[in-house]
């Protein structure tokens, strides 16, 4: 179901589906969310039970002094405003690394290499 036919059954304040640095078919959904200011929740931002593995984003990571997964979450920031994180753990610390991700601010020309990162 679209969101807009969605919005003929109910008012759509969220939207959750699968997205991250390597899985981004809803590039162009974010957007269409943005302008009508709805949220969008992505799931999985950390890849899930297979966590995000390549070798770009762990050279961003070494580069930045940050780990691959604080890059990661950091760049899903900088993607759009309407972004929400749920960054799921059972460790404390990695909880404070994820926090510590809205601090990253991710230069233009990295941004560009994480972008390449991204499933066809």
């Amino acid at each position: 179901m679209q969101v807009t036919e969605a919005q003929k059954i109910a008012p759509v304040v969220c939207v959750q589906n699968l997205y991250n640095l390597a899985n981004r078919k809803d590039d162009a959904l974010i957007g269409d969310l943005a302008a009508q200011g709805i949220a969008y929740v992505p799931y999985f931002p950390l890849g899930g039970f297979s966590p995000l593995q390549s070798d770009v984003l762990n050279g961003v990571a070494a580069e930045l002094g940050k780990t691959p997964m604080q890059v990661a979450l950091a760049w899903l920031l900088q993607r759009s405003p309407n972004i929400l994180l749920i960054p799921g753990t059972s460790s404390v610390t990695h909880l404070y690394e994820n926090v510590a991700s809205k601090d990253i601010a991710l230069a233009p020309e990295l941004v560009t290499r994480l972008d390449a990162i991204s499933q066809p």
